[in-house]
């Protein structure tokens, strides 16, 4: 469903799709292209719905991405050693994720780390020491589009700050009330980072 919002002076249109975002402007559209068009983009899921849900979200965003998902740890592994991604999304359970996440980190893929199931401090610890850079949870799957370009715009360091800005309400819904301790990272100190 399109919404549609008149800007000052009637000049200009905002036309809110799902995604992505188009801006009319006296009666021709201009869409504000994702930054992940153009991109490879692999997402590793044993769930095929979440894998249909990622390339609905990521293919409605950037319509020339070219994305490619895979089922099993098997598929995954030949897949990251034999090409390479502008983005890998990995599932932390049943597709051994920390284990897909050393071989991607290798390769220096930029990896983004997906669960529902392992939401949990020590899971978004492991995902940070061993170089992911981002950890998110399958709630937010309606905005990965959002995350993935922030991966792809900010180094290690400031894109965890720029997920801590993001997230860190849900984080502190989700785990228990010293959660950022028990990490034994100063999360704390997420606004310092640099």
């Amino acid at each position: 469903m399109t919404k549609r919002a008149s800007l000052p002076a009637g000049r200009f249109t905002v036309a809110i799709r799902r995604s992505p975002y188009f801006l009319t402007y006296k009666g021709g559209d201009i869409m504000t292209e994702s930054i992940l068009n153009g991109l490879k983009i692999l997402a590793v899921d044993d769930e095929p719905d979440v894998l249909v849900i990622l390339q609905d979200e990521i293919l409605g965003a950037a319509p020339k991405c070219k994305f490619e998902k895979a089922v099993t740890y098997e598929e995954a592994v030949k897949k990251l050693e034999s090409q390479s991604y502008d983005i890998v999304v990995l599932d932390i359970m049943g597709v051994r994720g920390f284990d897909l996440l050393d071989l991607a980190v290798k390769r220096n893929f930029r990896v983004v780390m997906l669960t529902a199931h392992a939401l949990t401090p020590e899971a978004l610890k492991r995902s940070f020491e061993n170089k992911a850079r981002a950890y998110l949870p399958k709630e937010k799957l309606g905005e990965i589009v959002p995350f993935l370009e922030d991966v792809l715009k900010y180094e290690y360091l400031p894109g965890w700050k720029r997920l801590m800005e993001k997230l860190k309400g849900f984080f502190d819904s989700k785990f228990e009330s010293d959660w950022e301790k028990k990490t034994g990272l100063q999360w704390q100190e997420w606004h310092k980072w640099k």
